[in-house]
C-alpha cells in the first residue's frame, strides 16, 4: 500500500470531473464551456477544481468559462498559473468573483497585468476582498491603461501581498504601489526598478521585500541603507543576487551595501528575522559572524546559498535557524523550498544535491518530490531538467524506488516523459530519464502513461545506436508493450517504422552472432507486439520479418531462449488465418517440426513449434505444400498430443492455461487422425 494512504474522495471526484469535462458541458455560442448541470458546489471545492484544471494545464479560454457560472462555482483564491487565458476569457470567467487570492503568474495568451487589474477594478467587492496577487512574469504593459486612464494597482485597497517579479514593473508604478494601506508583503524582483524610495510611503506597514536580482538598481549604499532603515515593520528582506548573470565588474554598490547592512547595528532593521544574502560571493565570513553576533536570539532564516559561507562553523551552534547553502542535505533542501522560482538557484542547489546523493541507500520521499517541483517549476529549462533527471535517478536506484510511496513514483515517471518530450535531442537527459526508467518495479508495478512511455523509448532508439543505451531502451519496450491494452498496441502498429527498427535491431545482433540481453529484449518486444494484432504481424511480414527469423531459428539452434522468443511470435502469425499462407514455406516448416520431434530440446520450445504446426495443420483445404509434409506433421503432432499426456512430469512443467492448450491440442490431434484413416 501507498505509504502516502488512499487519495481522499474529494480529489478523486475533482479528478474524474476533470477528465470527464467534455460530457459534463456544452458549449456556448461563442465556443466556451459551461456545465449542463452545474449545482452549487461548497466555496472551498470550487477553488480545488480551478487549481486542479490548472495544475492539469487544461485551463483555457474554453474550459475556463465553467467558471463563469459564479453563483454555483464561487471562487475565493484563484489560480491560473502558466495556463492560457485571453483577457476577455479572463474577464468573463475569473472578474465577476468576489475574490481573496490571484494567482496570476506566468499566464500566456496574451493577458498582461493591466488587463488583471482593470477586470479585478471592475468588480467592486474585489477591490476591498482581494488580499493577494501573484503577476510573476507577466508583462504589465501598463501603458495600455494609461491611455484610457484606467485605475492602477493602488485601486485594490486591500491588497497585503503583492508579487511583481520579473516583469517590467517601473518606477513609477512602484510609487503608486506603497500607496496601498495595507501593504505587507512585496516581490519586485527581476524587475525594472532603479530607484526604491517609494518604500517609505509604506514603512509602516511592509513587513516582507524581496528585491532579488536588481539589475537597474542605481542608489548608492547610503541612500539603499537610509531607505532600509527606515523600514521599521519589516521582517524578511531578500537582497538576494543570480551569482551566475553577474561578473566581478557589478553589484559593487550592493554588495557594499550588505557588507554594512551584516556589519551594522541590530538598531537597523529591529524587526529583522530573515535575511537572504544568497548568490553575494564578494561578502566575507567575518561579516557574517558579526551580523549572528549581534542578532541570533532572532533570527530565524539565513540565505547563503552560493556564497560560500553555509559552512561557517557559527551557523552548526545555531539549531533554530533554517540556512539556505550547500553544506548538508538539509541546506539544499531549504534551497529547493524557497527558491522554487528562480532557476539560478535551483541548478546550484540540484548540482549539490546530486552530489549528497550519489551513493544514497535510503528513500528520500520529500527530497525526490522536491526535485519534480523544480522540473515543473522550469518546464523549458535545459540546465535544470539536466541535472534534475540525475537526482531522481540517484533517489530511485536500485531498491530505493519500492520503499517510495507510489503516487510520487507516478508524478516522479511522468514529469520523466515531460522531460523527454521538452528535451529530445539532448542525449543526456535522455540517458538519465531512461536509466530510472530501465527498472523492473517501476515498469511493472508502478502506474503511469506506458504508451507515452513506450514511443518516447522507440523514437529515442531510432536516433541512438550507442551499444549499452541500445540495450537498456530494448529492455524498457520490451516490458512495456506487455504492458499496453490491445488498443494501444494495435495503435503503436500503425506505424511501420518501430517494426523496421526492432527487427534491424534482431538483424545487428545475429549478424555478429553474439546472444545478449539486447538480442533477447528486442525479440520479447517483437512477440509482444504481434500478440493477436492483425496490424503489427502483417508489418511484420511486410518488413521481411519471416527471412530473419528463420536465418535466427538455423543461427541459433543450441540457444532455447532465443528459440522460444522466436517460435512464439510465429505462432502469433500462425494463429491469424490471413498470415498463414504466408508461413507456407517448406524450409520453415521441416525446421520447426524438427525442433517438435527433437525431444532432447527445451520444452517450451517444442511447445511452441507444435502451436505453429497445429494452427498451419488444422486446415488442410488452405494447405499450398506438399501434402507428404502435410501427413507427416499431423503424425507428428498426433504422437506428441499422446507422448504429453502420458508423462506427468511433463504435464508438471506446465501452466494450467498451457495443460489447457495441450488438451485442445490433443483433442486437435485425435481429429487429424480420423481424418487420416
Amino acid at each position: 500500500m501507498d505509504s502516502e494512504g488512499p487519495c481522499a474522495l474529494s480529489d478523486l471526484c475533482l479528478a474524474q470531473v476533470c477528465h470527464s469535462l467534455d460530457a459534463l458541458c456544452c458549449l456556448r455560442v461563442d465556443g466556451s464551456m459551461s456545465l449542463i448541470h452545474s449545482p452549487i458546489l461548497p466555496q472551498e471545492m470550487a477553488d480545488q477544481l480551478l487549481h486542479r484544471m490548472a495544475s492539469q494545464g487544461i485551463i483555457n479560454d474554453r474550459s475556463v468559462g465553467i467558471f463563469r457560472s459564479s453563483k454555483e462555482l464561487r471562487l475565493r483564491r484563484a489560480s491560473i498559473r502558466r495556463c492560457s487565458v485571453s483577457d476577455q476569457a479572463f474577464q468573463l470567467a475569473i472578474c465577476p468573483h468576489q475574490l481573496m487570492e490571484l494567482d496570476a503568474s506566468w499566464v500566456s495568451g496574451g493577458l498582461t497585468g493591466a488587463d488583471v487589474i482593470s477586470g479585478l477594478a471592475s468588480n467592486p467587492a474585489c477591490r476591498s476582498s482581494l488580499q493577494r496577487l501573484s503577476l510573476n512574469g507577466l508583462r504589465l504593459g501598463w501603458e495600455s491603461l494609461e491611455k484610457v486612464g484606467v485605475v492602477h494597482f493602488s485601486s485594490l485597497q486591500g491588497l497585503r501581498m503583492l508579487n511583481l517579479a520579473n516583469t517590467d514593473l517601473s518606477d513609477a508604478v512602484l510609487e503608486d504601489i506603497c500607496t496601498l494601506p495595507h501593504l505587507e508583503s512585496l516581490d519586485i524582483s527581476c524587475s525594472a526598478v532603479s530607484n526604491v524610495n517609494a518604500l517609505l510611503e509604506c514603512k509602516n506597514t511592509l513587513k516582507s521585500l524581496t528585491a532579488h536580482r536588481l539589475g537597474q538598481l542605481d542608489m548608492s549604499p547610503a541612500r539603499l541603507l537610509f531607505v532600509f532603515n527606515q523600514l521599521h515593520a519589516l521582517r524578511h528582506l531578500d537582497f538576494s543576487e543570480d551569482h551566475f548573470s553577474v561578473d566581478d565588474s557589478d553589484g559593487k554598490d550592493a554588495d557594499e551595501t550588505v557588507r554594512q547592512l551584516l556589519e551594522g547595528s541590530p538598531q537597523m532593521l529591529p524587526s529583522l528575522v530573515s535575511l537572504d544574502i544568497s548568490g553575494r560571493k564578494k561578502i566575507s565570513e567575518a561579516s557574517i559572524r558579526a551580523f549572528l553576533k549581534s542578532r541570533s536570539d532572532h533570527l530565524t532564516f539565513l540565505g547563503l546559498l552560493a556564497t560560500g559561507l553555509s559552512s561557517c562553523d557559527v551557523l552548526s551552534s545555531l539549531n533554530n535557524l533554517k540556512v539556505t547553502g550547500e553544506a548538508d542535505e538539509n541546506q539544499v533542501c531549504e534551497a529547493l523550498k524557497r527558491y522554487r522560482d528562480r532557476e539560478c538557484f535551483i541548478r546550484e542547489a540540484l548540482v549539490h544535491l546530486y552530489n549528497l546523493t550519489t551513493d544514497t541507500d535510503k528513500p528520500k520521499p520529500d527530497m525526490l518530490k522536491l526535485v519534480v517541483q523544480s522540473m515543473q517549476s522550469h518546464p523549458a529549462s535545459l540546465h535544470v531538467h539536466l541535472v534534475a533527471t540525475a537526482c531522481v535517478f540517484n533517489l530511485t536506484n536500485q531498491d530505493v524506488s519500492q520503499a517510495l510511496p507510489v503516487s510520487l513514483l507516478t508524478s516522479t515517471i511522468m514529469q520523466l516523459l515531460d522531460a523527454m518530450i521538452a528535451f529530445p535531442h539532448h542525449q543526456q537527459v535522455q540517458k538519465n530519464c531512461l536509466l530510472t526508467l530501465c527498472s523492473d518495479y517501476i515498469l511493472q508495478d508502478v502506474p503511469f502513461d506506458k504508451y507515452l512511455a513506450t514511443v518516447l523509448v522507440i523514437n529515442w532508439l531510432s536516433r541512438h545506436e550507442d551499444p549499452t543505451l541500445q540495450r537498456m531502451a530494448v529492455a524498457i519496450i520490451s516490458i512495456l508493450v506487455a504492458k499496453l491494452s490491445r488498443e494501444e498496441t494495435t495503435q503503436l502498429s500503425k506505424d511501420i517504422n518501430i517494426m523496421k527498427q526492432l527487427l534491424a535491431i534482431v538483424q545487428q545482433r545475429a549478424m555478429i552472432g553474439v546472444a545478449d540481453s539486447t538480442l533477447k529484449f528486442a525479440l520479447s518486444a517483437l512477440w509482444n507486439l504481434t500478440d493477436e494484432v492483425p496490424a503489427a504481424a502483417r508489418n511484420f511480414i511486410q518488413c521481411r520479418g519471416l527471412e530473419l527469423y528463420e536465418e535466427v531459428l538455423e543461427s541459433y539452434y543450441t540457444e532455447p531462449s532465443i528459440q522460444q522468443k522466436v517460435l512464439g511470435l510465429l505462432n502469433n502469425i500462425a494463429e491469424e488465418e490471413e498470415f498463414q499462407a504466408d508461413l507456407m514455406e517448406e524450409d520453415l516448416l521441416e525446421h520447426v517440426l524438427h525442433l517438435l520431434q527433437d525431444s532432447h530440446l527445451d520444452v517450451g520450445v517444442r511447445y511452441f513449434a507444435g502451436g505453429i504446426l497445429a494452427h498451419i495443420a488444422s486446415r488442410s483445404e488452405a494447405w499450398t505444400l506438399d501434402q507428404e509434409l502435410l501427413r507427416t506433421i499431423e503424425k507428428q503432432l498426433v504422437s506428441v498430443g499422446k507422448d504429453t499426456f502420458k508423462c506427468r512430469k511433463m504435464l508438471f512443467f506446465f501452466s494450467l492455461s498451457e495443460r489447457v492448450f495441450f488438451f485442445l491440442f490433443f483433442l486437435l490431434n485425435n481429429k487429424l487422425s480420423f481424418k487420416q484413416t
